[in-house]
């Protein structure tokens, strides 16, 4: 019997979190340094995931299956296609740096004496969200996946409601307040969706007589399996719902803002680099797999609530006086991006909404970790509070911009192919929509140029003028983040080379072609 790297991969975090949790009281550094460590480890099983992987080989490789309740039809079953493998190392290689950032987030306050903030719970909550999304990405299972796209809800509203930020204007009690409200708010809009799920899940296993998703894609391959249309769209919109809520897809969105701008700064990254990327990764691997024909009707209300995401969350960006919320919003529009990709039914729109999701993972965190570092130097998240920061902290304010102008696409940083590819796609076979969605770049270059003018341009503001600049701990955050940016952004055929196969079988799944260039005959 041969390894099971697929659970090693998952199982690594999972253990760690326990053994984080686990360690005494009065060790917080020891506890830092085993979920550095145990995130590092996993890492390097994604790493070998990554390697083994054959993109040119089956679908789904790795795979793993064994009885679990056999009573139900339900299976641990996992297996990996390029897009799950992408997904993965994306969340291995970005959650060191979650830890890395956070290294402080939940010290103890010198001034604190009614709560405490225990640092080994918040480390611990990290590698075990981390487990959950690896599974995610993982489960061929339907059912199995569902498990773990509802369980990681729990340390999420952990991390959010108990380990909030410590910029906030209104006092502590005011802070605690609004971290429980942004808390339950994101745990009511996600258990709501995961409830429509799950009746869909026990829909789908009517229909279909399984929950494996390799064995429901044989047998409707080979003309075994037909739903009923009404069936079909029922189960489709099940589905998709879940999933637009953890997307986020507009009008479902309303949670993120508030989630991210009460949480740390490498919470946020959390949820939007990582946990966010499990719905529209489930858009792709279940609505167009499991419901093709579904999902193609559809495609024209879905695209139409996409493109409200990008213009309405790059609009609301432009306004926001909060850096956080507005990386939140800026996050919106890019989800918009994804599913758009995702459902204009193209090999690009499809291959670019993969790299967005990596891409975006990226440099959100690059972003949203660097504005960390400066929010807690400063003590405030309000953009009017800033000016002049280029001047005291030049390091600070380089990465900062190069973290904005990875997240407004600019050529040469990793989003550009991915958000070119995306419109490539759309403009192929949905002209008019292409259209209105390249409006949200101009927006996207608009709210990234005015955040940096205004906290980091212009004249020294007298609280900003002893700000440090970017420590060693800091700098081994912000540095490989760019290096990557960069590196993807010059060269993304690694990536492309793993997911364009994965793609192609999407497209089958959907039985979709790429329209034929329109070329006018010569005179």
């Amino acid at each position: 019997m041969s390894f099971p790297l697929l659970t090693a991969t998952a199982v690594l975090p999972a253990l760690g979190a326990v053994a984080t949790a686990a360690v005494p009281a009065a060790r917080r550094e020891a506890a830092k340094w085993l979920a550095l460590l145990v995130s590092l480890g996993t890492l390097a099983l994604a790493v070998v995931v990554a390697v083994r992987f054959d993109p040119g080989g089956a679908r789904f490789q790795l795979t793993e299956s064994y009885d679990w309740i056999p009573a139900f039809g339900v299976r641990y079953e996992l297996g990996v296609d390029g897009i799950g493998v992408a997904l993965t190392l994306l969340t291995a290689v970005l959650i060191p740096f979650i830890v890395l950032a956070g290294w402080h987030d939940a010290d103890p306050l010198e001034t604190q004496t009614k709560r405490w903030r225990p640092t080994q719970g918040f480390f611990a909550l990290i590698l075990m969200v981390e487990a959950m999304v690896i599974l995610s990405f993982e489960a061929t299972d339907v059912f199995l996946f569902y498990i773990f796209f509802e369980a990681m809800l729990i340390p999420m509203y952990f991390l959010i409601g108990g380990f909030g930020d410590r910029a906030h204007q209104g006092g502590e009690e005011a802070a605690a307040t609004q971290r429980s409200y942004a808390a339950v708010k994101f745990l009511l809009y996600n258990l709501a969706g995961g409830l429509i799920m799950l009746a869909a899940v026990i829909g789908l296993y009517v229909a279909a007589g399984s929950f494996s998703l390799p064995d429901i894609l044989a047998a409707r391959a080979d003309g075994e399996l037909t739903m009923g249309t009404n069936t079909e769209r029922l189960l489709f919109l099940g589905f998709f719902l879940a999933f637009a809520v953890k997307a986020p897809l507009w009008p479902l969105h309303t949670w993120l803002p508030n989630a991210m701008g009460e949480a740390t700064a490498p919470v946020a990254v959390l949820i939007t680099a990582v946990v966010d990327k499990v719905g529209t990764f489930a858009m792709l691997r279940f609505c167009l797999g499991l419901f093709p024909e579904a999902s193609k009707w559809a495609t024209p209300v879905v695209l139409v609530l996409a493109l409200i995401s990008i213009v309405y969350g790059a609009l609301l960006a432009v306004g926001q006086r909060d850096i956080k919320r507005l990386v939140a919003y800026a996050s919106i529009s890019h989800f918009g991006f994804i599913i758009l990709g995702v459902f204009v039914m193209t090999s690009q729109g499809q291959s670019g909404a993969t790299l967005y999701m990596v891409n975006h993972g990226i440099s959100t965190a690059a972003l949203m970790l660097v504005a960390g570092f400066l929010i807690s130097r400063r003590g405030s998240r309000l953009i009017a509070d800033y000016g002049g920061v280029q001047k005291v902290a030049p390091v600070l304010a380089g990465t900062f911009l190069i973290g904005g102008l990875a997240t407004l696409s600019l050529p040469g940083l990793a989003p550009f192919v991915s958000e070119f590819l995306v419109l490539v796609g759309a403009f192929a076979r949905y002209p008019v929509v292409g259209v209105i969605a390249t409006f949200g770049i101009v927006l996207a270059a608009l709210y990234t140029l005015v955040l940096y003018q205004r906290t980091m341009t212009g004249p020294v503001r007298p609280e900003v003028a002893k700000l440090p600049d970017l420590r060693v701990r800091e700098l081994a955050v912000a540095a490989p983040l760019i290096a990557l940016l960069i590196f993807l952004g010059v060269y993304p055929q690694p990536l492309t080379d793993l997911v364009n196969p994965a793609v192609r079988h999407t497209m089958s799944d959907v039985q979709q072609h790429d329209p034929e260039p329109e070329v006018e005959a010569a005179k």
